[in-house]
């Protein structure tokens, strides 16, 4: 992030470090705002910086690990470090008075330790350790993407695409999952908030906004989807009607929306047709974790999975060209062979286009860890491994199916204007976790490619997880 100069002789340089989820990731959007917005300089170095922040994760072994890790090498070295995130919200052996956790234990030289979307805690400790500037610049928030308004905040994404949270928390118990006691039970922001901010990134220049939460299905479930108002209007709290707004604000600008963690309860079906119409992108992230009803029963899912199918082809029937990406459990406790089978048949049968799988982990604090049935670590990483290969034919499979097709890319890389090619997304493809549209140089010399704006391609090849495509 670029320093102004006539800050530099004065301003406080914060360092900032932000691991994770998107969630998290907007977590730290709102810190780095504030700390711009009192005119706190910001860095991405550990040295050099009066303090440091790093946001945390906690979800998994190998992500506490990382974020133990992270804040250790700022400790070595800048030595100033504040921890917030979900990593800060995971207690330690000793609860004692304080609220001591992990982080403490490991890392006691730490100035501060806040949980997850706290950020005017994680805010009066920076004043604590390092005071406000003297001349703040209250008004003017560099970097931002913001109206009139100043409702959308500095961005850590690319300036095409942004995450816009809609609520914070879970009121589900999964099992495996520890999310809830981190980031508490659902809390879902006013409609009129949401809407303000999308409409803020689409005049800043955002294609695609990507809607996220723990559970976007159960937006407004926590306020009995009390009746809103924008702009003047009332607009109800809930799932639908808030697609609904945000399709019709995106036309206007020519912008994608995309929906991620939405669960499949029987009134998504509501939200298809805006997809069909082309208002909201064809494509769903459903976390369906498994399909058997067992596993399913000892996971603590919401949902039984046994009408999943039904589902999967109802949404199809009313939008063929959805495209549905999942993530899964392999070797979760008791997982038999039998039930490993029935969840390979199910993937088959399904056709989802994009699956991720991960080997079951024990999470210290997971009710999971009091299920019988523990598979060894072998055990679980081989059936994660043939569940890949089952979910990579089925995808390479439906990305040959769209060899000749024209699509809309989303242009994500195109040094020297394209005239060699570049690197792109079409509406199957999320930033990060799906494949991408590798773009061959254009066939007319004269049309060029530019970072965040649309071309048409036409695909030529498939190729792992990517296909290949001329812009045309």
């Amino acid at each position: 992030m670029g320093e102004n100069p006539a800050m530099s002789q004065t301003a406080p340089t914060v360092g900032f470090v932000s691991l994770g989820c998107p969630k998290a990731l907007t977590d730290s959007e709102l810190i780095l705002t504030q700390l711009r917005a009192e005119g706190y300089t910001t860095s991405k170095t550990f040295e050099g910086a009066d303090l440091v922040i790093v946001n945390t994760c906690g979800f998994i072994d190998d992500a506490v690990k990382e974020s133990l890790d992270t804040i250790g090498e700022a400790l070595a070295a800048n030595g100033r470090v504040i921890v917030t995130g979900c990593l800060g919200a995971k207690g330690g052996k000793d609860t004692g008075e304080g609220g001591a956790n992990l982080v403490r234990q490991v890392h006691p030289k730490v100035l501060a330790v806040t949980g997850p979307h706290a950020t005017q805690e994680v805010m009066d400790a920076v004043h604590r350790h390092v005071p406000k500037p003297h001349d703040p610049f209250v008004d003017l928030v560099p970097e931002a993407r913001a109206d009139f308004r100043g409702v959308a905040g500095i961005k850590l994404t690319p300036r095409h695409y942004a995450y816009l949270k809609i609520s914070e928390g879970c009121n589900h118990r999964c099992s495996f999952c520890i999310i809830p006691s981190m980031r508490g039970d659902l809390v879902s922001r006013p409609i009129g908030d949401v809407l303000n901010e999308a409409r803020a990134l689409f005049e800043s220049g955002v294609k695609e906004l990507l809607v996220i939460s723990q559970d976007t299905s159960a937006y407004g479930v926590d306020i009995q989807y009390r009746t809103g108002f924008w702009d003047g209007q009332p607009v109800k709290t809930r799932m639908l009607e808030l697609c609904e707004q945000l399709g019709t604000l995106a036309e206007g600008y020519g912008a994608w929306v995309r929906l991620h963690y939405v669960y499949p309860y029987p009134t998504v079906d509501h939200v298809l047709p805006l997809m069909a119409q082309g208002r909201i992108l064809p494509y769903l992230d459903v976390p369906f974790q498994h399909a058997h009803p067992d596993v399913l029963k000892r996971m603590k899912r919401p949902a039984s999975g046994e009408r999943n199918l039904e589902r999967l082809a109802r949404w199809r029937e009313i939008c063929p060209e959805i495209v549905v990406r999942s993530t899964f459990i392999a070797g979760f406790p008791g997982e038999t062979e039998a039930e490993f089978d029935y969840l390979l048949d199910f993937l088959r049968e399904a056709q989802i286009d994009r699956a991720g799988c991960f080997a079951y982990s024990p999470v210290d604090g997971a009710a999971a860890n009091d299920i019988p049935g523990l598979l060894p670590q072998a055990e679980r990483e081989a059936r994660q491994a043939r569940f890949m290969a089952v979910a990579e034919a089925v995808s390479a499979a439906k990305l040959q199916q769209r060899v000749g097709a024209t699509m809309q890319v989303l242009v994500d890389h195109a040094p020297a204007l394209g005239r060699k090619g570049g690197v792109g997304r079409s509406y199957a493809d999320a930033p990060e976790i799906d494949g991408v549209v590798r773009l061959l140089p254009p066939e007319k010399a004269s049309k060029t490619l530019k970072v965040g704006e649309f071309t048409r391609a036409r695909v030529v090849a498939a190729e792992g997880h990517d296909l290949v495509a001329v812009p045309i």
